[in-house]
């Protein structure tokens, strides 16, 4: 199913060529059917703003809203595991899961990027597919709620994937969430200072805990939920 892997692209460093596409994408979309007319039209008008921009200030802003803090991290386990050992055999674990389906990572991927989770959902038919999603969808919906406050044309895409899923978001998990997240820093000078409040807290455990435990005590279920993920669950 190309819908997921094709929604996942679309939340990678712009590039020109993918843009230039957009009318395969499209068609794909529609073709596949696996979204409503309505969410295909969001990435039609997605799409369409991407091209009309010019690319480096599209590239600007992704840099900008993924990879300066946390809020919007679009690598799954930051979101559950912080910077917890447990982190690293859940990398490796969703590694081999992904080697079950013939998608295999060189060593400069994370197995738990957003984009290369939807692509070897691309590789299990639909309805397994929308089941996996399923397990990870309350972390993705806080994100993407994270996004949709910050006015950012990229929750669109979160909306969509969210359609995909067979678990629906609860949103009273979700608004919980995002009351007990920490403000997201807005201005570079806010980033540092929660760099350096970090850095002063390194190695601590209960610091590393509190750091992360927010989104963990709302989605009580969510670490369990992707380990589950990781171990395998899809075989077929």
């Amino acid at each position: 199913m190309k819908t997921f892997k094709l929604l996942g692209l679309l939340l990678t460093y712009p590039e020109g060529t993918v843009y230039s596409a957009s009318d395969e994408l499209l068609q794909t979309l529609r073709s596949e059917a696996l979204l409503p007319e309505k969410f295909i039209k969001k990435v039609e008008i997605f799409l369409t703003a991407q091209k009309n921009q010019d690319l480096m200030a599209a590239q600007e802003d992704y840099v900008e809203t993924f990879d300066r803090g946390r809020a919007h991290c679009l690598h799954l386990f930051e979101h559950i595991h912080g910077e917890s050992r447990d982190r690293g055999q859940a990398m490796v674990d969703l590694s081999e899961t992904y080697a079950t389906k013939d998608l295999h990572i060189d060593s400069s991927e994370l197995p738990d990027y957003l984009p290369l989770f939807m692509e070897y959902l691309s590789r299990c038919d639909s309805r397994d597919a929308a089941e996996l999603l399923g397990e990870a969808i309350d972390v993705i919906a806080v994100i993407g709620a994270k996004l949709k406050k910050r006015k950012s044309p990229y929750a669109d895409i979160f909306t969509c994937i969210e359609e995909l899923s067979a678990a629906k978001v609860d949103k009273r998990k979700i608004n919980n969430a995002l009351k007990e997240a920490r403000k997201d820093p807005e201005t570079l000078e806010e980033l540092d200072e929660q760099w350096k409040e970090a850095e002063a807290f390194a190695g601590d455990p209960l610091a590393d805990a509190a750091a992360d435990s927010n989104i963990c005590n709302a989605f009580p279920n969510t670490m369990e939920a992707l380990n589950k993920i990781a171990g395998g669950k899809n075989d077929s």
